[in-house]
């Protein structure tokens, strides 16, 4: 399984970006795909999740602003991120969690860095 993850670049505060994740296999074989975040220094962070019945999760600081979707014929998951803040710099992660044996699946991470 491979979790191809992009969409990160460099914006100003206030700016948007969408990131995608796109599976290599069809993502009703996941419980729930998920994004992450790590800044330098700090954990790694939930930031929200999908599940296959496409309910929704958000971390407070993603609520209101970002936006989690999924796209089943693409097999992919997007996080569409607006007014976006410098503390939203970091290190963005898809995760999916297999429905037949719980495994986790990583993307490779894409940078959003969020700075005038």
């Amino acid at each position: 399984v491979l979790l191809q993850a992009s969409g990160g670049g460099s914006v100003q505060p206030g700016g948007s970006l969408r990131l995608s994740c796109a599976a290599s296999i069809s993502i009703f074989s996941f419980n729930a795909v998920g994004w992450y975040r790590q800044a330098p220094g700090k954990e790694r962070e939930l930031v929200a999740t999908i599940a296959s019945s496409s309910a929704t999760n958000y971390a407070d600081s993603a609520k209101g602003r970002f936006t989690i979707s999924r796209d089943n014929a693409k097999n992919t998951v997007y996080l569409q991120m607006n007014s976006l803040k410098p503390d939203d710099t970091a290190v963005y992660y898809c995760k999916a969690t297999s429905r037949y044996n719980l495994q986790d699946y990583w993307g490779q991470g894409t940078q959003v860095t969020v700075s005038s």
